[in-house]
């Protein structure tokens, strides 16, 4: 049984994505040198499916919950959790069969979205409609879901400190990055960062938070108690995503009008390269969304959702090696090896 304990009041609801007309993926080559598994949540079409990265083919499907969004897996590899967008649960599934085992109600007018599975074992999601973010402790088990109000509009990515003991939200509506503090009795800190905060990364060390502003075509790299500004760089145009390459040297946003993606010394805060992926002249057939890194931080997945494909780019080269099958609208990704 899941409990929710509440701190604050519920409130406003965040504008909702519209539907795309579906295009066939492109086939994907197979490779052997690729093992693992990428998963796939359909937005458009409530799946969740699983593309076997050594032969680039779709494996399984199932249906899903309404307009699911992003993915975790779990410490182990053996759970894929999945943010109900269009509802109010985080559902579980099992990474080799796609069964559902668990769906954790995180109550009325949720829509869950950013999603974190931390490597103590604990789930964190953000529920845009309630402005808030859920702890859900031992999910597999009692599902314990407590509640912490951010109090800002648009409550809609996450990332989570080493150690579990703060949380951080981009709030689209609000302009904000905020912290919440999980372990301590204290209000939540927010500070503007740019226009439509919206990606949002914490460094491997913890000690920097990444945040892409997709309305300022920037990124700025922030102290995480402070939320002081550190440094800032222009990037391609709407960066909607950023992530951190597990080694830490580089940040990368994913420039939705650009079809591409911006890559940042971290060390140094500027923008050194551009990847480009769909190319601006693809940009609208294609809308790349949600970008991932394989755990040796040798490739980057890119979700092209209006193309229904999930582009694998070499890292060093910036070489689109294979498109992937992501039907239904692909979004949300999560990878295992």
């Amino acid at each position: 049984m899941v409990t929710i304990r509440l701190a604050l009041v519920p409130a406003l609801l965040a504008a909702a994505c519209a539907p795309v007309t579906e295009q066939a993926p492109t086939t994907a080559a197979s490779d052997p040198a690729v093992s693992g598994a990428l998963f796939v949540a359909g937005k458009f079409g409530n799946t969740l499916a699983k593309v076997d990265l050594s032969t680039g083919e779709e494996v399984l499907r199932v249906d899903s919950c309404a307009n699911p969004h992003e993915l975790a897996t779990s410490p182990d590899d053996k759970h894929v959790a999945l943010a109900c967008y269009g509802g109010q649960t985080v559902d579980i599934f099992r990474t080799d069969t796609l069964a559902k085992v668990k769906s954790i109600d995180l109550g009325e007018n949720a829509r869950p979205h950013g999603i974190v599975w931390h490597p103590k074992g604990d789930l964190y999601a953000t529920a845009e409609g309630r402005e808030s973010i859920f702890w859900v402790k031992d999910p597999l088990g009692e599902a314990d879901a407590v509640e912490f109000q951010s109090g800002k509009r648009g409550t809609h990515m996450l990332a989570v400190s080493p150690y579990g003991l703060h949380a951080w939200t981009t709030d689209l509506g609000s302009r904000t990055v905020t912290r919440i503090d999980l372990k301590a009795p204290s209000p939540p800190v927010s500070v503007e960062v740019g226009e439509e905060p919206e990606g949002i990364a914490l460094s491997p060390d913890g000690g920097t938070l990444w945040v892409s502003a997709r309305g300022s075509n920037r990124a700025f790299a922030l102290d995480p108690m402070t939320l002081e500004v550190r440094k800032s760089a222009e990037t391609g145009r709407f960066p909607l995503r950023i992530v951190v390459r597990p080694q830490g040297d580089f940040a990368v946003t994913s420039d939705l009008q650009d079809g591409g993606l911006s890559v940042i010394d971290t060390a140094t805060g500027e923008v050194v390269r551009q990847i480009a992926v769909s190319g601006p002249q693809q940009a609208e057939e294609r809308i790349q969304v949600t970008i991932l890194f394989s755990p040796d931080g040798s490739r980057i997945y890119v979700a092209e959702t209006m193309a229904n494909t999930i582009a694998e780019v070499d890292f060093a080269s910036g070489e689109v090696l294979r498109r992937l099958p992501g039907d239904g609208g692909g979004d949300g990704i999560a990878i295992i090896e």
